[in-house]
């Protein structure tokens, strides 16, 4: 009896209806935040349909979202975090922070399938290489000819330990090298300019022309085709496959409050927010959008191949992958 009336009570608590002037508190990353990002638009848009207040909390990359949520434990300061990807769902499962969505993922319009009850994808893209062709006559066509370079023709990474590119570059090294990791680092740490807390910083500096590569997206030269009519930075398309992020929502199991939660996770499926995607967070919609994508999305690379490691291995094993990428990187 006693469980009952406790699960009775949970239930009720969980349905209650949402009041206008609650507030919600996302967790996410700077560039969603930024006044290029998609952030502002889609906190008007949803602000309009909830009749409450969206708070951003940001913080710089999708890994430190994570470490975050672990430092606060059982008293978040947030209600739902926003950029989590695919490589870090296990990890992020086993803390026990996140409760189950309870959304339909029928309308997910992703290029694998998806059964999470936890969480739920908004966009995702493959990472790339991307170089400046005006800086880079003969950009490295292979993971292997970016590795064996030399120091010619520098690149800008992120570090793994705060961003979710750089856990994807670690992935990437560790899915094509194998036991051979540690040497592929050493190799590649000669062409490496810098390494920075997360993608914002590093986009910066290759914009910037400190250095002619960066770690980024597939789908990062869409700005530039979009926003400045320029096709001067282009991704590389590796023939060794290329990883592929999912980034994803999921609320907290200590949410103050979960029913506005809730309806933001609904809300992040629709067009309200998955039209803000393509042109302002420079991702591929996770769902359908009100209009097709432009038709610059059309002169990306599309890789051959996805290379994929499981979340669990992710899991598992990060805290060594990222060991054997400070020890090769200090050398």
């Amino acid at each position: 009896m006693l469980r009952f009336l406790l699960t009775a009570a949970l239930l009720a608590w969980s349905c209650l209806p949402v009041r206008a002037g609650d507030t919600l508190t996302v967790l996410t990353y700077e560039s969603f935040t930024a006044d290029w990002g998609p952030g502002p638009a889609i906190e008007r848009a949803f602000e309009a349909e909830c009749g409450c207040d969206l708070k951003w909390v940001a913080v710089g990359d999708g890994v430190a979202i994570l470490n975050r949520l672990k430092l606060e434990g059982d008293a978040p300061t947030a209600d739902l975090a926003l950029g989590l990807d695919n490589n870090l769902i296990a990890e992020a499962r086993a803390s026990g922070l996140f409760a189950r969505h309870g959304q339909s993922l029928k309308g997910l319009k992703l290029p694998v399938a998806w059964t999470d009850d936890t969480f739920l994808p908004f966009d995702y893209a493959h990472f790339a290489v991307v170089y400046d062709r005006e800086k880079l006559a003969d950009p490295p066509r292979s993971l292997q000819a970016l590795v064996d370079g030399g120091g010619a023709g520098k690149i800008v990474i992120e570090d793994p330990r705060t961003s979710t590119p750089g856990l994807g570059l670690l992935i990437w090294i560790k899915a094509v090298y194998g036991d051979k990791a540690d040497e592929a680092w050493t190799k590649l740490r000669r062409r490496v300019l810098t390494v920075t807390p997360g993608w914002s910083e590093a986009y910066a500096l290759f914009t910037k022309g400190e250095a002619p590569m960066v770690l980024s997206y597939t789908t990062s030269p869409a700005y530039h085709l979009i926003a400045e009519k320029s096709d001067r930075y282009a991704a590389l398309d590796f023939p060794e496959g290329h990883p592929l992020q999912i980034e994803v929502a999921a609320k907290l199991a200590k949410a103050k409050s979960p029913a506005l939660a809730d309806k933001f996770l609904a809300f992040m499926l629709s067009p309200g927010f998955q039209d803000q995607i393509p042109t302002q967070n420079w991702m591929l919609p996770a769902a359908t959008t009100s209009q097709p994508l432009p038709p610059e999305f059309e002169q990306l690379v599309t890789p051959a191949k996805t290379l994929d490691l499981a979340p669990g291995d992710v899991a598992a094993n990060r805290r060594a992958w990222t060991d054997e990428w400070l020890k090769a990187m200090s050398r």
